[in-house]
């Protein structure tokens, strides 16, 4: 049903006369959240070797990009304007370094009243950013592509896994 507005009642970051706002969690029961997301970058093979082979000047590209992540989703809120500041308590990235990209999950963790989505998703996200600024000297044709949630679950909508999507 639709309100007044003509805004659908999933969409709860409208108020009464359909501007935004931050959605009240304080009445909602703490669970435990998770989510999972992914993403890639793809980039030229001599890129890729110079980031196996430790050959990029800036440094440890995947060990720099792995903090960038975490900060990144410690940092959501500050960037996307209707998130709720977190306490969360996991955050880790892995990297997959395939034949043309290299592949990016997030994991986020927390017990609380609203879920880490949008913290796994920017995690990926930065994370991939900081691949193409340490390596953009050597490749400024590098695609970020598929950013994705993968998996979610807590609060009252339960479990979300993308089909075709295995995680742990």
């Amino acid at each position: 049903m639709d309100n007044e507005f003509g805004y659908g009642n999933d969409l709860t970051h409208f108020n009464a006369e359909g501007r935004a706002h931050m959605v009240e969690v304080s009445e909602k029961e703490d669970t435990y959240r998770r989510a999972a997301a992914r993403g890639s970058i793809l980039m030229g093979e001599t890129t890729l070797a110079l980031i196996k082979e430790g050959g990029v000047k800036k440094g440890d590209v995947l060990g720099v990009a792995q903090i960038a992540g975490i900060l990144g989703a410690k940092q959501t809120s500050n960037i996307i304007p209707m998130c709720h500041q977190l306490m969360l308590t996991g955050v880790n990235l892995t990297f997959e370094i395939k034949e043309d990209r290299i592949c990016i999950e997030s994991q986020v963790k927390m017990y609380g009243k609203t879920g880490v989505e949008m913290e796994a998703l920017v995690a990926v996200s930065v994370a991939a950013l900081t691949i193409y600024d340490m390596c953009k000297a050597v490749d400024k044709s590098m695609v970020i592509s598929d950013v994705r949630l993968i998996y979610k679950t807590g609060g009252k909508s339960g479990t979300y896994i993308r089909e075709g999507e295995g995680i742990e």
